[in-house]
């Protein structure tokens, strides 16, 4: 493989640096012969999406060529790492793939029976099976797992927790001990205590998150994604709910109130990361949009820039562009931190060592 080399600002510093790429790996000494393909502007570290599902679509589950077509549509929107926040699909063969972007899988969404959308998730049964669940989800994912915290509990027309909280407790011990994080979906308010408390890592959505639930993950050190541009979908979700008042007002009152409850967990200091929520009602390639929609909501360009670059990378134990790191990075004209519609156009996609584009 030619060595490649490349000379810019690097993100988030100021300074214009030179690096070389050498069999996948980043270099900061002089290589050789190295071919210049980018020469000026700025250089950031790939893309992150912390929250996406590669393997499910508009209808469900989807077949391994779909969800290779999603990946694609990641990789060149300049997302190339991805934390895959659950999928029926087992994608390790995506995994072995150069032309695609890293991908972080947390396994099964594991849930109760008929209190998640059907064929995605394992039904759990009774609360109590769910540390044995995690176990199992703990072997078969890549450092993550992804629990149902909410869902609407019909019986009661309404969100409602999945989980008792000794339950919970246990079921993130086991995670812990063998070395993974957990992560849960929640919508509501009611189920968010007993996930923080329990000790969960990370919280998808929060659109129910309290002052109290803020400032204790802010203590603890909870991070949330809040996959904004899929919370935009709540009135549809409550236009269709009609069987359901109560739960389809708390739909639009969560959504209505979403960027100040997101601004105070910033505000608070809790860890955020960008996520799209993509697959299903959401489509493949958006990240550039919650970027702009976490700075929409009170994070600084460039936080919100990190949120979805060097500091999810660093979150999900990835690299920056250092001395024998991976060489995934993006290169553009002009600085994303003035202005982030720059990130949609990035005039070089490094993968992997290779040129993408």
């Amino acid at each position: 493989m030619t060595a490649l080399h490349v000379r810019g600002v690097l993100l988030p510093g100021a300074e214009e640096r030179d690096l070389w790429v050498v069999n996948g790996r980043v270099r900061t000494r002089p290589v050789p012969a190295a071919e210049t393909v980018v020469d000026g502007g700025f250089l950031l570290p790939g893309l992150v999406d912390a929250h996406c599902h590669v393997g499910i679509g508009p209808q469900g589950p989807v077949d391994l060529d779909t969800a290779a077509t999603q990946a694609e549509t990641d990789r060149d929107a300049g997302t190339l790492l991805l934390r895959d926040c659950g999928s029926p699909l087992d994608t390790r063969p995506l995994q072995e793939r150069l032309d695609l972007p890293r991908i972080v899988r947390a396994g099964r969404h594991l849930a109760r029976p008929k209190r998640y959308i059907p064929h995605l998730g394992i039904d759990v049964g009774e609360p109590e099976r769910l540390p044995a669940a995690v176990a199992e989800q703990v072997e078969y994912g890549d450092g993550w797992v992804k629990l149902v915290g909410d869902w609407i509990d019909r019986a009661h027309g309404d969100l409602a927790p999945l989980w008792p909280d000794d339950v919970l407790a246990e079921a993130i011990a086991v995670a812990h001990a063998a070395g993974a994080r957990v992560t849960a979906h929640v919508f509501g308010e009611d189920a968010l205590p007993g996930l923080v408390n329990a000790g969960i890592d990370c919280i998808e959505h929060g659109t129910g998150l309290s002052d109290e639930v803020i400032a204790e993950m802010a203590r603890r050190g909870t991070a949330l994604v809040p996959t904004l541009i899929n919370i935009e979908n709540f009135p549809d979700i409550a236009a269709k709910a009609d069987k359901y008042p109560a739960y389809a007002d708390h739909m639009r009152a969560l959504h209505a109130r979403v960027g100040d409850t997101v601004g105070k967990a910033i505000e608070a200091g809790v860890p955020v990361y960008a996520g799209t929520d993509a697959g299903g009602g959401i489509e493949h390639g958006r990240i550039v949009d919650e970027v702009t929609a976490l700075h929409r909501v009170g994070m600084s360009a460039e936080d919100a820039l990190g949120a979805a670059s060097w500091a999810a990378r660093g979150w999900l134990g990835w690299s920056n562009l250092d001395e024998g790191t991976a060489a995934d990075l993006l290169a553009f004209d002009d600085d994303p931190r003035k202005d982030l519609a720059v990130l949609r156009a990035p005039k070089r996609i490094i993968l992997r060592g290779r040129v993408v584009r």
